[in-house]
């Protein structure tokens, strides 16, 4: 049984466990503890977003680190994915970055990066948590000039901007587009207008003056009626959406209307699949994918491989089956060719390059895709409901999957990283579909003494 990681690492309200300076301070010692040995000097990349904790989250970190006899690397507010490319291309030992992602900024959660830029995996993370439990540090505190030092880099941003632009096709300029960014006051503020003027684009910028307490607050990826709106009122030629630690991109075409995570990829790996870029001619996306994005990709002579849910399963099916795009109808699109992680200014790059290379704008790219009418609705729940242990709720479960048959599905699981379940029906009448999702909904509710 997991005690702190859950599906993106350590999540939760900050100053309350887990996300104490207490605890963030033994997982930097464990990180330490994990990446050192008597070969080579050792150094841990430390980055975050823009919320108000990430000052004492990031102090705590770099002390337990440091009193393990390893150097820190402080890069500040920086994108998740930025941080991953940091990471690897300074060829630290470690990466972690201090974020909740797309939570409010009473949050803060920590992620940890390998020394090649992804994700760490499941059983290092355990390995962190039983260093921490077992007491098993304790009598490996280094002293006198053995302890370790912590260092400012001050061109990281300048460094992940030149990377991006690189991303993009050189033979392509942005000089005739007008973008709506929302940065959603996160860590892509200092980052992603930049990337885009640079190009050529002329920037309409939003949700880029943090001031520790407005990340993702009413704006960004969970908000893109936003941009939508300013779309219309600017008459710009595309909306780009990104959440607070910068790895998830939402869309919103020339008209207004909102591109998912779903349509993205299918446009994205159309594009591959043209070019014979997609690897086994196989996109990776998770179960929360519309039945429609398998379909657009049968049309194509291509296949949908699922994973759960949570980014990091989508990269870990994609490297172990040697896949090299996926991602989630969240807005997380993993490039595997350019990048080890989501990355939302990346992903809008290839896209306006699909773009200016069809000379099409999103919203007629974006018909590739039809999508099965979908409903999700979250249940807040006082503790962790255990499914399985529901027999109503099973029998009802049972019984709308026969209504609905091979035109739908029904999913629910529960949230890693929220007290959440979240229900998600897909089927070809959105009224039954809803009806049947407030049902499920009302008999959470009832099991959880509501």
């Amino acid at each position: 049984m997991r005690r702190l990681f859950g599906t993106d690492g350590v999540r939760g309200t900050a100053n309350i466990y887990p996300m104490t300076t207490e605890i963030a301070m033994q997982i930097g010692r464990g990180i330490a503890f994990l990446v050192k040995d008597k070969k080579h000097g050792h150094r841990i990349v430390i980055g975050k977003d823009t919320r108000i904790s990430g000052y004492m989250i990031e102090n705590a970190l770099a002390a337990g680190i440091c009193s393990m006899g390893v150097d820190v690397l402080l890069v500040g507010p920086l994108p998740t994915p930025g941080i991953a490319f940091i990471t690897s291309s300074m060829r630290a030992d470690a990466g972690v970055v201090i974020s909740a992602s797309h939570n409010p900024f009473q949050d803060n959660g920590i992620k940890i990066f390998s020394r090649d830029g992804f994700k760490l995996p499941d059983e290092l993370e355990a390995d962190i948590e039983d260093l921490i439990f077992s007491q098993k540090m304790a009598a490996l505190r280094p002293v006198a000039e053995d302890i370790g030092k912590a260092h400012r880099i001050d061109d990281a941003r300048g460094r992940y901007i030149v990377y991006l632009k690189n991303t993009f096709p050189q033979k392509y300029t942005l000089d005739n587009f007008h973008v709506v960014l929302d940065c959603a006051h996160g860590a892509t503020y200092g980052v992603a207008p930049h990337v885009f003027e640079e190009l050529g684009a002329k920037v309409t910028a939003i949700g880029v003056a943090p001031d520790g307490k407005n990340i993702n607050h009413q704006c960004g990826a969970l908000h893109p009626e936003l941009i939508a709106a300013k779309v219309k009122e600017v008459r710009a030629d595309i909306g780009l959406a990104l959440d607070g630690d910068g790895d998830r991109l939402i869309v919103v075409d020339e008209k207004g209307e909102i591109v998912d995570g779903d349509h993205i990829m299918a446009i994205c790996a159309a594009e591959l699949m043209s070019r014979k870029k997609l690897r086994k001619k196989t996109l990776v996306a998770t179960v929360m994918s519309n039945l429609g994005l398998e379909v657009a990709m049968g049309r194509l002579g291509g296949r949908l491989v699922r994973t759960k849910v949570g980014d990091r399963y989508v990269v870990e099916e994609m490297r172990s089956g040697h896949y090299n795009f996926g991602g989630e109808q969240s807005g997380h699109l993993i490039f595997l060719d350019h990048a080890t992680t989501g990355d939302g200014i990346l992903a809008a790059l290839q896209l306006m390059a699909i773009m200016l290379k069809h000379d099409q704008p999103v919203s007629k790219l974006a018909g590739i895709m039809e999508a099965f009418p979908q409903v999700l609705k979250n249940v807040r729940t006082s503790r962790r409901l255990d499914l399985e242990a529901l027999p109503e709720f099973q029998k009802a479960c049972r019984q709308m999957e026969e209504k609905l048959g091979a035109d739908g599905r029904i999913l629910v699981r529960l949230s890693g990283t929220e007290p959440l379940v979240r229900v998600m029906i897909e089927g070809a009448n959105h009224d039954q579909i809803d009806q049947m999702a407030d049902e499920l909904c009302a008999l959470l509710r009832k099991a959880d003494g509501q």
